[in-house]
């Protein structure tokens, strides 16, 4: 059984999910047409009705991965018919936040147009979060309305888990060390000074100005918890500049192991799960459908309890009390799913300075077109003869080039091309490694499988029949 294809009657009313068997043969006979490619859904030309089970959508909300599942109740149990894992761009948003804040910056020392700070004349909403997190809620919650208009969905399950960050990093914390935390009486300069004993923990250097510096770069993902600042020198903090201290001290692994020694694993991945583990739910309330909280040990249990490998969609499928007997095939492939935005509001690039390179961006659309959208070009002469299918880059001169699974080609006229799906923000490919799994051992990994996923525009043989 490979991912089932969602079903509209012809009043654009969402029923069952049918078999990919079953799609292909309606659209042979030409009882049906293809609505949209990804998620491969088919309308039906004369139907109106049929006969509905019960159907819930899970959620199991990652830092970066968040995995889905439709689960229907059959008589002969609860199944998983459909599942997919939604790759999140929270360091993305970072990212162009950071050069935004750059750029912004870099004009109030140059001869440009003052633009004055506005840090201090801004609200924020009572329910405000970080735009990386509040991406991610927004990805669940259209991807919940999607759903909910190609499959008739009657509740919700989100799987929720609470992370005490002080207890990751000392299991022994209790009483009041909760209320003093790690920097209880002291400021944070004054405790790092005491902390490596006034001296440069690369050189060992006294009595020179010393700097914070940060053991694994922010650049690399490091955050400014105490646990991942040092004390340097000048000379040693230029000398690291971005690398990695495994990369610095590579050389002097008994320095390396001291310092090594001092730090704390990151929890920045639990902070934001910590954040959004309520609003992704709350949200979803909105849409007037029951909710169903689980906790991620009941999630783990009902895993083990199935003999399940540990991946996100599977994790899904376990969530809440209808996992303790869900039924998953071997044959299931879950749909990988990108987020990508929709775009960018920069009307032009910059160099490394912050001066403009490239003239205004022109129109969004071009004959008809917008970059990111999925096309068929079918070219009929010249040395580009073929066809070709993958997602379009426009150009203003009507001359596109299309990326598809191999490569990139370039100079197609927009005369050839055919639009099979417009851009909505995401990008699909098939997991094929991501295959239900029997553990290996007792253990259970909880590492995300090897390999690299075979990105694809294709619903697995049902394309070819359109």
């Amino acid at each position: 059984m490979q991912r089932r294809v969602f079903v509209l009657s012809k009043n654009r009313k969402p029923l069952m999910p049918c078999s990919p068997a079953r799609a292909r043969q309606l659209l042979k006979e030409r009882k049906a047409s293809v609505y949209r490619q990804e998620p491969f859904t088919i309308i039906l030309k004369k139907r109106t009705q049929g006969d509905l089970q019960k159907v819930q959508l899970k959620f199991d909300p990652g830092s970066k991965i968040t995995g889905m599942a439709l689960v229907v109740f059959f008589q002969k149990g609860t199944v998983v018919t459909w599942a997919a894992e939604l790759e999140h761009r929270g360091e993305k948003i970072v990212d162009l936040l950071s050069k935004r804040r750059a750029i912004r910056r870099s004009r109030r020392n140059r001869k440009t147009r003052y633009r004055p700070p506005r840090f201090c004349n801004r609200t924020r909403k009572k329910e405000w979060i970080a735009p990386s997190l509040k991406s991610k809620v927004d990805n669940i919650f259209n991807w919940t309305k999607k759903l909910l208009t190609y499959t008739p969905i009657d509740n919700l399950c989100v799987e929720t888990n609470r992370f005490d960050t002080q207890k990751l990093q000392n299991p022994e914390i209790s009483g009041v060390m909760y209320q003093q935390g790690t920097l209880f009486g002291y400021e944070i300069r004054e405790y790092l000074l005491y902390k490596w004993n006034h001296q440069c923990a690369y050189c060992d250097a006294k009595n020179v100005a010393l700097e914070i510096d940060h053991i694994h770069p922010r650049s690399k993902g490091g955050s400014n918890r105490v646990s991942n600042l040092t004390i340097s020198c000048r000379k040693c903090n230029e000398n690291k500049g971005n690398d990695d201290i495994h990369d610095f001290l590579s050389k002097d692994n008994k320095r390396l192991q001291k310092i090594v020694s001092y730090s704390k694993k990151t929890l920045r991945d639990a902070a934001s799960i910590n954040t959004t583990r309520y609003v992704i739910g709350n949200q979803l309330k909105k849409l007037g459908m029951d909710v169903e909280f689980a906790s991620g040990g009941k999630t783990k249990a009902n895993r083990r309890h199935n003999g399940f490998n540990k991946q996100h969609w599977i994790d899904a499928a376990c969530a809440g009390e209808s996992g303790e007997n869900v039924t998953i095939s071997q044959d299931l492939v879950p749909l990988g799913i990108q987020s990508l935005g929709r775009g960018s509001r920069q009307m032009c690039r910059v160099d490394q300075f912050g001066f403009p390179r490239t003239t205004a961006k022109s129109q969004k659309r071009v004959k008809d077109f917008q970059t990111g959208d999925i096309v068929k070009a079918v070219v009929t002469k010249g040395k580009k003869k073929g066809v070709y299918i993958g997602r379009v880059a426009v150009r203003s001169n009507g001359y596109f080039n299309i990326k598809t699974n191999n490569s990139t080609v370039q100079g197609i006229s927009y005369r050839y091309c055919q639009l099979i799906q417009q851009v909505d923000g995401y990008f699909y490919f098939q997991k094929g490694d991501a295959r239900l799994k029997k553990p290996s051992c007792s253990c259970f990994a909880h590492s995300r499988p090897s390999g690299e996923d075979t990105p694809t525009y294709r619903s697995r043989g049902i394309l070819a029949i359109n």
